[in-house]
This record gives structure tokens, C-alpha cells and sequence, in this order.
């Protein structure tokens, strides 16, 4: 157990007015635990008090070793999942994860009547929020990955490219560095582009085309993401044009980052410079979202995020211009607040690129 973590957590339960939680997102029961579960249609449950006291729930199946100051209770295929957690819930309001399945949920509910569940995820989303110096090295390496991945990934815009081979392509260079896994990466080309979250076909590339390479997987655990957009043989002025206001809104941005700022004034500082200059109603997302052991995850960089920055906190900023049956630009890179300001964790090329 991460007793540095579980302290941030039960304090933020206090100022949450909550005095008990069930926490079942495999990923914040690994940042609690060190123990990764993917439970599936199983049920797994980390039930923690404001006291700091935590328990754990789950099927016999996933094999779970016994850890120090870590209670374990198990159940079996055919018995009652929720029957075990029931006898040590308080009663009274319990907060309730946004993942935990309804259906363990109202089980929860239908032998503890006494039992008022409520919104609960908050406590360890915030707390996930602000990265420790070990997460940060992590989101560190598994960027300086995707900063070598996109430049030989660049390298493969030649005649004959299809969208869905150069994903493919993406993953295998991921594997080889060592990544968790294999994940769906976006490679773009002309039009596609224009979808913010096409995924790869046998589109072949022709020249003209924009290439957005927006790639991302986990390496120990934490997530890389970041995009790249260049072109191949020739670029109109158009795209130029919009290259250049993507990648101004991007630098914008950035350069607004630092403690005590509104994550909404950081999308507000990139979408005013792609409105004024005219493309405004193109720019069809959020600014970007937080990054570390899920890929999305708080804090949410958009126009109604409410949250100050503070040191720790790692998200992407990512504006983009889509034009419907033209071409798509994205610039994406993650970011870390630090004490002063911010550290841009990729250093990929993000000058106009047209590869030949």
C-alpha cells in the first residue's frame, strides 16, 4: 500500500464530506496497491475509510498475492460478489467510483438498505492528478518513446503508404521499446484528417496530403501521447496557413501554463487564437485531457474545466482545424505544470514539415 497516497486520499474524503468509498478503476487500485487488476465482468472493490483503514474485494480468479496491511477477501464464481463487502460497509452514505458496475452496485444496495451511495470518485481523482517525482520520470521516458516512434514513423510518409500499415507500423515500434501493450493508433491522411478521431484504412497517400500521426500506448504502465502533422510532397497555402495557427494556438498555450491559472483559460487562450483567425468553428474539442496511468483522465482541459493548474499535474494540449472533405491539423504534446511555469515533455520538430 502507498500510505503517502492513501493519506492525500482520506484527506481529500474530508473535504469531500465523505467518511467511506469503494474504489473498483483497475487504475486507481494499482496507484493505491501496486496491484494491477483487470477484472472484467468480475467484480474488484478497494473499500477505504476515512481513517485510512483499506480492504480489498475480489474473485479468487485474479490470483491475488496477500499484501502487507492489505486485508483480502475473496469470493468464487456462483457465490454472491458484492455478499463479503456488505458486512464491512458503514451505514450510511458510501462514495461509489464512476466505473463500479451497476449491477454490483445494487447489490450493494439491496442487502444494505441502510447504505445512501453517492458520487465518490473525486478523492482519488484528485489526488491521481498531481503526479509524484516517480510518475514523472515515467511520463518522462514513455514520452522521450514517442518522441523516437513519430520521427521514424515521419520517415515512412513515402509513395505507396496506407493508413491502417503505418499503424500497424506504430505498434511494432512501440513493442519493441518495450510498451505495456499494442493500442489503436490514428494515422490520418487528406480528408480522413478532418475526423479528429478517424481510425486508420486502407487509405493510400497521395500527394497533398496532411499526416496526422496522433499515436499513444502505455510504457510501465503510464501513457505517451502525442501528435504530429506534416505533408507530403507539397502543401497549399490553405494549409500553411492553418499549420501555422494550429501550431501558434499550441505555443499560445503552453505558454500561459504555470500554477494558479484556470485549466478553461488555457483552452480560452488556444481557441481565441484559431478563432481570430477565422477557423473557429473547426476547432471541435477540448484543448486537451490529463495523461499518466489512463491515457484520458482528470483533469479535463476545456472551456468549463474550473480547476487552477498546480505543480504536478501532466495533461496534452492539443489543438486542431478540421475542414470537412479538405484535411485535418492537430499538434499535441503533453505537459507538466511545474513550480514557475511548465516542462513540455515531447521535443518532436513541431515546424512546418513536408516530406518528400
Amino acid at each position: 500500500m502507498n500510505q503517502e497516497r492513501i493519506k492525500r486520499i482520506t484527506a481529500n474524503m474530508k473535504q469531500e464530506g465523505l467518511t467511506q468509498i469503494i474504489v473498483s478503476s483497475t487504475a486507481s487500485v494499482y496507484y493505491l496497491t501496486g496491484l494491477w487488476i483487470e477484472p472484467h465482468e468480475r467484480m474488484i472493490a478497494l473499500y477505504l475509510d476515512d481513517t485510512g483503514k483499506a480492504e480489498l474485494f475480489g474473485n479468487e480468479i485474479f490470483g491475488i498475492a496477500p499484501c502487507k496491511g492489505l486485508p483480502l477477501y475473496t469470493h468464487k464464481d456462483g457465490e454472491n460478489p458484492v455478499e463479503e463487502l456488505a458486512k464491512h460497509v458503514k451505514a450510511g452514505s458510501i462514495g461509489i467510483d464512476k466505473f463500479w458496475s451497476s449491477k454490483f452496485l445494487i447489490g450493494l444496495m439491496e442487502l444494505r438498505p441502510d447504505v445512501k451511495p453517492v458520487h465518490g470518485s473525486a478523492p482519488v481523482d484528485r489526488a491521481r492528478m498531481l503526479k509524484d517525482a516517480q510518475e514523472i520520470e515515467a511520463l518522462r521516458r514513455s514520452s522521450a518513446f514517442n518522441d523516437e516512434v513519430v520521427e521514424l514513423m515521419i520517415a515512412q510518409v513515402k509513395e505507396g503508404a496506407v493508413e491502417n500499415q503505418l499503424a500497424a507500423q506504430v505498434n511494432r515500434l512501440y513493442l519493441e521499446r518495450g510498451a505495456d501493450c499494442e493500442g489503436t493508433q490514428l494515422v490520418c491522411f487528406g480528408p480522413n484528417g478532418a475526423d479528429p478521431h478517424h481510425n486508420g484504412d486502407g487509405t493510400v497517400l497521395k500527394p497533398g496530403d496532411s499526416v496526422i500521426f496522433d499515436i499513444f500506448i502505455p510504457f510501465d504502465r503510464y501513457w505517451c501521447d502525442m501528435t504530429r502533422t506534416v505533408f507530403y510532397k507539397e502543401a497549399s497555402e490553405e494549409q500553411r496557413k492553418v499549420y501555422e495557427l494550429v501550431k501558434k494556438a499550441n505555443l499560445t498555450a503552453i505558454e500561459k501554463i504555470k500554477p494558479g491559472v484556470f485549466l478553461s483559460e488555457i483552452d480560452k487562450a488556444a481557441r481565441d487564437i484559431i478563432t481570430e483567425g477565422g477557423c473557429g468553428p473547426y476547432f471541435t474539442h477540448r484543448l486537451g485531457h490529463g495523461a499518466g496511468l489512463e491515457c484520458h483522465e482528470p483533469p479535463d482541459v476545456g472551456s468549463a474545466s474550473k480547476f487552477p493548474l498546480e505543480p504536478g499535474m501532466v495533461f496534452s494540449v492539443e489543438p486542431g482545424i478540421y475542414l470537412p472533405g479538405k484535411f485535418g491539423v492537430r499538434i499535441e504534446d503533453l505537459v507538466l505544470v511545474t513550480e514557475t511555469g511548465c516542462e513540455v515533455l515531447n521535443k518532436a520538430s513541431k515546424d512546418l514539415r513536408i516530406v518528400e
